[in-house]
């Protein structure tokens, strides 16, 4: 079997390990720009060694963003900023992801360091959240339901996101069906009571997603990977399950799906999680399983024997790390060093680096 430092090679890009930086919000925006802290951000932990690193959820359109701060890709300006940020995460050895958003009736909120929780009032700058039913997510406003043109066109947005995205030199594409955003919220009973095409039976909610795919799939390379993140589970019954998630991972891999990346939750605030080290871990395990796809787990993934166990047990095909990354940009090379791997160092660093290391090159991306 594969460990953990051994390389990933997924249609015609080839990553150098299969330790991938989880997409994390900064909230640190303005009109969707990224700026010097992403650049700083996303820099250091290419710098430290790891294989892909994603951008935060990225909005597809202005009133997709979770909160006003949000990077986006909604126009072509947003382009220039992260095509440097790109071509310095290929110098460093790393793949470059965006994950593509929509934030559904989670979207216009205060960022979490606000002295106010919830909704942002149009007053203040926020707008009237879009949803497959007018459903609130709990404590926060009622969204308005999508219309038949309204999801026509959040459908093409993310593919012209998508189309961005590769101008500004991304090598992967995550679409974000998790945590209770727009395309989750689609897929669950619990968050769509619609009775048109787009909802009621699994096919209907799952309608807007397999759109999303073959249009995205329409614009984005065919040598480049097409990841799909999920909840597996609402964690709440008569909600979305992992059978539906095995099932939506069948449907989705023939359109052109190489990953799923497999969470969970975030829908209704009420759920109980049986939060513990690597507690998703067993929805990437039976996704892959069952609907044999690759599939990226993440989750309290924080040590590295634990990494390495998952990979190297055929649970997951990657693991994706996002709390641990915060806390340490140099996690893939202290985890090369316990694991008794060798990997190649900035060579800016080497002075530091155990003794025998070598220096980098950049990444290899796509095969001629």
């Amino acid at each position: 079997m594969p460990s953990l430092f051994d390389g990933l090679r997924i249609r015609g890009l080839e990553f150098r390990n299969r330790v991938f930086v989880s997409p994390m919000c900064q909230y640190s925006s303005e009109d969707g720009f990224a700026g010097d802290w992403h650049f700083v951000h996303l820099g250091s932990r290419a710098v430290g060694g790891a294989g892909l690193v994603f951008t935060e959820a990225t909005a597809v359109t202005p009133e997709g963003r979770i909160t006003p701060e949000d990077l986006g890709l909604w126009k072509d300006a947003h382009v220039a900023p992260l095509e440097r940020i790109v071509r310095f995460l290929h110098e460093q050895g790393s793949c470059a992801g965006a994950q593509l958003a929509h934030a559904g009736r989670k979207a216009s909120t205060w960022r979490p360091w606000a002295d106010r929780q919830n909704s942002v009032p149009p007053s203040e700058g926020g707008w009237t959240a879009v949803a497959p039913s007018a459903v609130a997510f709990e404590g926060y406003a009622e969204p308005a339901e999508a219309s038949a043109a309204d999801i026509a066109g959040i459908v093409r947005a993310f593919a012209a996101a998508a189309a961005r995205a590769r101008a500004a030199g991304f090598d992967v594409v995550e679409l974000h069906a998790a945590h209770g955003y727009l395309l989750h919220e689609f897929l669950s009973p619990l968050s769509n009571r619609r009775t048109d095409r787009y909802g009621g039976t699994f096919e209907n909610r799952s309608r807007i997603v397999r759109e999303v795919v073959e249009a995205v799939r329409g614009v984005w390379p065919g040598e480049l990977p097409l990841f799909v993140r999920i909840s597996a589970t609402d964690w709440v019954e008569g909600g979305w399950d992992v059978a539906e998630s095995v099932a939506l991972a069948r449907a989705l891999a023939p359109l052109g799906v190489d990953l799923v990346d497999c969470s969970s939750g975030g829908l209704v605030a009420h759920a109980r999680v049986p939060v513990a080290p690597g507690y998703q871990v067993p929805f990437a395990e039976r996704v892959r399983r069952e609907a044999g796809i690759l599939t990226g787990a993440v989750g309290l993934i924080t040590t590295p024997a634990q990494a390495e166990e998952i990979v190297r047990e055929g649970r997951a095909d990657a693991v994706l790390l996002a709390r641990e990354m915060l806390r340490d940009p140099y996690w893939p090379m202290r985890a090369a060093r316990e694991l008794g791997r060798e990997i190649a160092w900035p060579a800016q660093y080497l002075r530091a680096a155990p003794k025998g290391a070598t220096a980098r090159s950049a990444a290899k991306g796509v095969s001629d």
